[in-house]
């Protein structure tokens, strides 16, 4: 078993922050994926915690060819296979199950998993999976613990979310076992609300910036 690393590395090293999603209108979807890869974070996480998420998805699958769409908040199967089925190329779980597991094994599509503690992140290496996501990040003990686990788990790599913003984006991006972060905040609700597309795009092409 492998994590389909071939697909999944590019998509977290293409871009510092993997903006993370909450989107309440399906309208909303195509415009927003368009300023935030305009901006230069055509990645993004469209999470499955609204109604309108599978078909935003949907949208932004067909008609945003720059971006590059992906699900996350993926709890089961079933959710698997309807975010994979909806255009997803990469899928999010906050944590890792069997059923998760054995779905990503007979999909194209790859899993990052989220992972906490030492015997998490050890049980998913044990099933081939090198890259996780480290969720809730400033909850489980931030950038420090995070960098604590980075000798003795050597090899993995984390996109660790939850309580990121641009005031502690680099701290956890200067650390050797993160290759990205996941955040909301170039994404507000207030801006999305609104359609003020362009200080999205601005927002995006800041947040490349923590990459120099």
């Amino acid at each position: 078993m492998t994590q389909k690393t071939d697909l999944l590395l590019p998509v977290l090293k293409g871009q510092p922050v993997i903006p993370v999603l909450l989107i309440q209108n399906v309208a909303d979807a195509v415009p927003l994926a368009r300023a935030l890869a305009a901006g230069g974070l055509p990645a993004i996480e469209i999470t499955l915690r609204t109604a309108a998420a599978l078909g935003a998805i949907r949208a932004v699958a067909n008609e945003v060819p720059e971006a590059i769409v992906g699900a996350g908040t993926i709890l089961n199967a079933r959710q698997y296979e309807e975010a994979s089925e909806a255009g997803s190329r990469f899928i999010v779980s906050p944590g890792a199950t069997p059923q998760l597991i054995e779905a990503a094994r007979h999909s194209k599509v790859p899993l990052l998993p989220g992972a906490i503690t030492p015997g998490e992140i050890m049980a998913l290496r044990e099933e081939g999976y090198t890259m996780l996501k480290f969720f809730p990040a400033e909850q489980a003990g931030g950038a420090t613990f995070l960098k604590s686990l980075a000798s003795p788990l050597a090899g993995t790599l984390f996109c660790p979310t939850g309580g990121i913003g641009v005031a502690n984006a680099k701290t956890y991006l200067n650390l050797p076992n993160v290759v990205c972060v996941g955040g909301s905040w170039v994404a507000p609700e207030e801006l999305v609300k609104a359609g003020k597309w362009d200080e999205i795009t601005r927002l995006a092409a800041e947040a490349v910036k923590l990459a120099s």
